[in-house]
């Protein structure tokens, strides 16, 4: 069950905490720094292989898997040969072979037949054919065909960025308090699956007048930065109801820098075609976080 973050008194650990934790480092120029951040988000947005690129998710079934445009496929594309290929699934692994007339490349190579490698490798395998292409993700044991066209109707037709004005006020020192040893957050996604996160320890810091906390995560073992997924009193108003997503530096000298001019909507605030994590109930401030990224106005879902 949701339900906001609970209070936290004025000290915490034995540390006085200001009433407005505005970080006194934020550089001069830094509204030229969040516009340009901006830019680049929007640029990686819409680039050809971009998230406004999807076309298409499709869960593989064990055994043999047709592929292609034509409707008595057990995959139907949306873009592609009548005939695409076949892929078996079996104990995790997915090799697929592609039909001699479907014109289709594996890795930019025209190969028939290969082992698709998923995206937890740094380069998943991708098969190409025309504008579009796929690669298989694994999301808890479940396996599926991320589908991308570069010529797709939601890049095509993006509808650009909606923000709050940028407020340094939002760039944040947050009080870090460390988890000895590391906790666990446990955060569900769109699919109705639960991930489960370590969590380094907490950010606490205090906006007019009243003190809340977030737990980042560490995606993945080795990152530079900390990832947090959060909602407030504007989501599903102003803002994407699911989640806001913001990365962090690692916190250094007790402190953390909380940045929410640079909070952003996740994949699926553009497309139906993506698995993201929602905001777990730790993560949901009982505060409008009025920085960042906007509602997407082209949404349809």
């Amino acid at each position: 069950m949701l339900k906001a973050l609970a209070l936290l008194t004025a000290t915490f650990a034995g540390v006085q905490l200001m009433s407005a934790n505005v970080d006194p480092a934020a550089p001069a120029d830094y509204t030229q720094q969040i516009e340009t951040w901006r830019a680049q988000r929007v640029e990686r947005l819409k680039a050809p292989n971009g998230w406004l690129s999807l076309i298409g998710l499709h869960w593989l079934k064990d055994g043999k898997n047709t592929v292609g445009s034509a409707k008595s496929n057990d995959i139907v594309l949306a873009k592609g040969p009548a005939r695409l290929g076949t892929i078996v699934l079996k104990d995790g692994k997915a090799t697929v072979t592609l039909d001699a007339k479907a014109g289709a490349t594996i890795d930019g190579k025209a190969a028939r037949s290969a082992l698709l490698l998923d995206d937890s490798h740094e380069q998943p395998t991708t098969v190409a054919f025309g504008s579009a292409s796929f690669y298989l993700i694994e999301r808890n044991g479940k396996y599926g065909l991320r589908v991308k066209d570069s010529e797709a109707d939601a890049r095509k037709h993006f509808a650009g960025i909606d923000t709050f004005a940028i407020d340094p006020s939002w760039r944040i020192e947050a009080q870090w308090v460390p988890f000895e040893p590391a906790h666990t957050l446990e955060v569900p996604n769109v699919l109705g699956q639960t991930d489960t996160f370590p969590v380094p320890g907490k950010a606490v810091f205090t906006r007019d007048g009243k003190t809340y906390e977030l737990l980042p995560v560490i995606e993945v073992p080795g990152d530079k930065e900390l990832f947090l997924i959060f909602a407030d009193r504007t989501s599903g108003k102003e803002t994407y109801g699911a989640a806001r997503f913001l990365y962090a530096p690692m916190p250094t000298d007790g402190k953390i820098v909380l940045d929410f001019n640079k909070a952003y909507n996740p994949p699926c605030a553009f497309t139906p075609y993506a698995t993201c994590p929602l905001a777990p109930p730790e993560n949901r401030l009982d505060l409008p976080v009025t920085a960042g990224e906007k509602k997407y106005r082209g949404g349809t879902h």
